[in-house]
């Protein structure tokens, strides 16, 4: 118990600290920003390695992974519809619901709602005991699906926003690429795995990613260059590995550090949005989302509820399948997903990149925010919802 709430009280820091650090250190926020980001992303390797490593399936039963990612993908796709729809018809004029531009930019800011955030949620879940659960092993399996979905899907709605570009092609062969491999040599390797081990594989993969990304922005500019998130790369690392169990408490009190650490910068990792005024900051923008003008504070946070009540009914999605497992089970699985952090708030800074603003970027971000504060109380919900299905 006391694990978890720790995980909500970092989160909790880091927002404050993304909040007032701008105005605080001034310039130098942007060299602060920098290598927090640094961090935050081999931290995240670190956690998806790990991820990986424990990912092991059992090839001849393909077909139920295929039935899996049709959930996941369902589970995805009802909030982002239901989101998208909210942000259409409840906080645009009626001239603009039929509007292409006003449909297109809305499609992709409601995408953050999309993916559970599977590092967060993976941590948690082993931290209160659930590891060998099946409630952990298919939420493992659904997490990463639909994050999964999220960022192949991500291509044709940057493709609607600004066109068919090589570089969107070549990210698509990559990540096809890496999901063979991973598949093929799936618990191939004897690497060592050791807590150390495992934080240079995961800066190893944020340095050759990160790589390609300054060397394609240095050949083609900001918009033709090839950002490939260490997500979907540092899983692939852990999954070729074959898993060796190393149960030390240097590796749990290093585990548990890089955790803490994560949630921390996750939080400072959000944009700013205490004493900004937005109807300034996008002004000259030329998006139907940007030139919306602000809500008072009292119908954002309204709107913050509802999206966040309409994300995660969508997430319900799971419960009306695996009819051969107890209801308590399914919806444990459910709660599970609710989720959010650090691929939809990647869709969130890609929706910045577009000029998207507005009330509907500031309700998109206080929901994620939301539901990283609520996640202690989803994951304990889950727990007492294993506890009635499994009778300890």
């Amino acid at each position: 118990m006391r694990k978890v709430l720790s995980f909500s009280v970092f989160l909790m820091i880091g927002l404050l600290v993304s909040q007032f650090l701008p105005g605080v250190v001034g310039d130098g926020y942007v060299a602060i920003k920098s290598v927090s980001n640094v961090f935050l992303y081999i931290c995240l390797g670190f956690i998806m390695i790990n991820v990986g490593r424990e990912f092991e399936v059992d090839k001849t039963r393909w077909r139920s992974y295929a039935e899996d990612y049709f959930i996941a993908m369902a589970t995805a796709a009802m909030p982002w519809f239901l989101i998208a729809i909210y942000y259409v018809f409840v906080l645009l004029p009626p001239e603009f619901w039929n509007s292409w531009e006003a449909w297109k930019e809305n499609l992709l800011l409601s995408r953050f709602a999309a993916p559970t955030s599977a590092g967060i949620l993976f941590t948690m879940l082993a931290a209160i005991g659930l590891k060998s659960s099946w409630i952990y092993k298919k939420i493992q399996v659904l997490a990463i699906f639909d994050d999964l979905d999220t960022i192949l899907l991500m291509i044709p709605l940057q493709i609607m926003m600004v066109g068919l570009r090589w570089q969107l092609i070549i990210i698509v062969l990559v990540v096809f690429l890496m999901l063979m491999f991973g598949w093929r040599q799936l618990g191939r390797y004897h690497w060592r795995q050791d807590w150390k081990a495992i934080i240079l594989y995961s800066m190893l993969v944020f340095g050759i990613t990160q790589l390609v990304y300054v060397v394609s922005k240095s050949l083609y500019g900001e918009a033709g260059s090839i950002h490939i998130e260490v997500l979907l790369p540092a899983f692939v690392v852990g999954m070729v590995m074959k898993h060796k169990e190393i149960d030390t408490p240097v590796e749990h009190k290093v585990s548990t550090g890089v955790s803490f650490f994560f949630m921390l910068l996750v939080g400072m990792s959000m944009p700013q949005f205490v004493g900004v005024d937005f109807s300034e900051s996008h002004a000259g923008t030329h998006s139907v989302t940007g030139s919306q003008e602000m809500m008072s504070w009292g119908m954002i946070f309204f709107h913050v509820l509802m999206v966040s009540l309409l994300s995660n009914i969508g997430k319900l999605f799971p419960l009306f399948f695996y009819r051969d497992r107890m209801v308590s089970e399914r919806l444990a699985l459910s709660v599970g997903m609710f989720t959010r952090g650090e691929v939809g708030a990647g869709v969130i800074f890609i929706a910045l990149g577009y000029n998207l603003g507005g009330p509907a970027l500031l309700i998109s971000v206080l929901t994620i925010v939301l539901n990283l504060i609520l996640t202690s109380i989803f994951v304990l919900w889950v727990k007492n919802l294993a506890l009635r299905s499994y009778g300890r």
